[in-house]
């Protein structure tokens, strides 16, 4: 660091080590191991993959064209269609081809206004087809990678770009989510570019280490550094799916559900498994850059209980888009706001636009009764069981609701925060054990210091079970007072919880500052972990120590104190239990 602050010449510690000299012996005693995770960068995009590798371990490439990757189907009339020559017809033009469940030809067609599934982004195009979802899953940890393919007039056309053979797509969305710890992040591809292609498989941002150069320079020409998309606002259930009849096509629409031929042959099946998460689960966001950007809206969000008992029991429904648009097109009803003012009247009228947009791009056989109907596709206990007999919601349970979801209504809605805190360590279940102080003879050579301090402990960090997580840090803050003849366990006079949080002191050294009361030393990694390398793999308790030069008839007080970087706008959040040591040097 730039210039030297504080005691320099030891008269606030007498007889003792100078700040100086103290910082310096730090240094060579115990290596470059004082070091915030995820900060080697200012660039946002190599900055926010830190962050999500620090919090979900390795990230992989998005790789859309692996043979595990999966086709977004396209159902219209109850067939599955695709773009392909047409046989008959001269130059074997590009036409759409409409299936049935035995693969037999239903008739072709020169363009796709309408399907039984149309998206309910309301931003792409309603009925595209041959997208592709590549998911990993690691451990807790799973990743989706979403190709899109879509265009600025949001209609298919008869083009080349839309056939599944072809590999150039439109938008690159990534997702992280954590199934233990609830903890989600979202990448997006540029949006000033032209598009993408998934013939090669795409870095992650941050690339793949903190070495990774050339990675590193890669993800940060691919990925948004702007965050334009809100991606909170769709994927905010809880989970990282947004299960639509778009989505989950086998589980609407079909009486015999997964078991059904047609779901079987048109659909994702099993690919996203069902993952019901409640309004009382852990989430959170990660990624600095998005939640500095959205702060406002992560802040206002909330979960809702629906005072009419339809609909919550079994989903989470929240005032953002899964509450206003989902909720809404599940039932068939119109977005309700019970007397709005002037800017919700607003809102709400752009909203029953997009729903009416959308709507127009639904076909008649997806509301037809019976077999195969599609919508309405939820029901009041039945869920997605659309018999002919299923009761749809009354209007009135559909107005109460409905208010609720545009955070317009009271105490009955049950509002909670959708979102929830970063955890500090040590509530997670993980404890710092084993912690020690001994006295030890100098380095041989060493002028400043007549004996050296060994301060160990053990924690393993293993929140949400990721074995190479690297979000937390270990405060030391030290103080001492002479040796007197009466004395035994220190009752008194250690560092406080704010000297260790790091009040009142100024800089020495980068992680080294000095205050009258204490030393701190800030931001200790594992033995051996030195700055900007990747963590190994532990589920085991990991080794930290720290050796601190002393002198002699001195009295050390020390005060352990760990602390997470959430990657969000809470940035930092402390251990609150008390880690007390004591050493006397008294040099015979």
């Amino acid at each position: 660091m730039a210039g030297l602050a504080g005691n320099t010449d030891g008269s606030e510690w007498p007889g003792g080590i100078s700040d100086e000299s103290f910082a310096d012996a730090l240094r060579r005693w115990n290596g470059d191991i004082f070091w915030e995770p995820a900060s080697q960068s200012t660039d946002s995009v190599t900055r926010f993959g830190d962050e999500a590798r620090a919090v979900f371990g390795p990230i992989p490439e998005a790789d859309c064209g692996s043979p595990d990757a999966r086709i977004f189907p396209l159902e219209v009339d109850g067939n599955i269609v695709d773009l392909v020559p047409n046989p008959d017809k001269r130059g074997r033009v590009l036409e759409f081809q409409h299936r049935d469940v035995s693969g037999n030809v239903v008739k072709w067609t020169t363009s796709i206004p309408k399907c039984d599934k149309p998206s309910l982004a309301g931003t792409v195009a309603y009925c595209g087809l041959n997208s592709r979802l590549h998911r990993v899953v690691r451990g807790n940890v799973e990743w989706l990678f979403f190709c899109r393919k879509s265009n600025s007039s949001q209609e298919v056309a008869s083009d080349p770009f839309w056939q599944s053979s072809d590999p150039r797509f439109a938008l690159l969305g990534t997702i992280g989510f954590n199934k233990n710890s609830g903890e989600i992040v979202f990448f997006d591809g540029r949006k000033d570019r032209a598009g993408f292609d998934w013939s090669k498989p795409f870095v992650p941002p941050g690339g793949h280490s903190y070495t990774d150069a050339t990675g590193r320079a890669a993800a940060a020409a691919l990925y948004d550094p702007t965050f334009q998309i809100r991606c909170h606002s769709c994927h905010d259930n809880k989970s990282p799916y947004v299960i639509d009849p778009h989505v989950g096509q086998s589980r609407v629409g079909y009486f015999l559900g997964g078991s059904d031929a047609r779901a079987v042959a048109f659909s994702l099946g099993d690919y996203l498994p069902e993952r019901s998460r409640l309004e009382g689960a852990p989430f959170r966001i990660v990624g600095s850059g998005y939640t500095s950007k959205y702060g406002g809206d992560i802040a206002g969000a909330r979960t809702v209980r629906d005072p009419t008992g339809n609909c919550t029991n079994c989903h989470t429904l929240t005032t953002q888009l899964t509450g206003r648009r989902l909720a809404a097109d599940a039932v068939g009803r119109q977005p309700f706001i019970a007397n709005p003012g002037w800017g919700q009247t607003l809102v709400l009228q752009d909203e029953k636009k997009t729903l009416q947009r959308i709507d127009r791009h639904r076909t008649d056989w997806a509301r037809r009764r019976g077999d195969g109907k599609i919508h309405p596709w939820m029901v009041p206990g039945d869920g997605n069981i659309l018999s002919n007999t299923a009761p749809e919601i009354d209007g009135s349970d559909w107005k109460t609701l409905s208010t609720c979801l545009w955070g317009a209504g009271g105490a009955e809605c049950g509002y909670r925060p959708l979102y929830t805190p970063c955890p500090p360590p040590e509530t997670d279940g993980a404890r710092v054990i084993d912690a020690g102080i001994e006295v030890l003879p100098a380095p041989i050579g060493e002028i400043n210091a007549n004996r050296a301090l060994r301060v160990s402990w053990k924690y393993v960090n293993d929140y949400g079970g990721v074995p190479e997580r690297d979000d937390v840090r270990f405060n030391v803050a030290m103080g001492r007072q002479a040796i007197t003849a009466s004395a035994g366990a220190p009752g008194a006079g250690y560092p406080t919880m704010e000297d260790a949080r790091g009040a009142g002191y100024t800089p020495v050294r980068q992680g080294i500052s000095v205050s009258p009361k204490a030393r701190l030393i800030q931001n200790i990694s594992y033995a051996g972990h030195a700055r900007w390398t990747e963590p190994a793999p532990s589920r085991s308790p990991r080794l930290f120590e720290l050796y601190l030069p002393a002198v002699c008839g001195q009295r050390y007080l020390v005060r352990v104190l760990p602390k997470r970087f959430c990657f969000d706008q809470s940035n930092i959040v402390y251990g609150s239990i008390d880690h007390l040591l004591y050493a006397d040097v008294p040099c015979g």
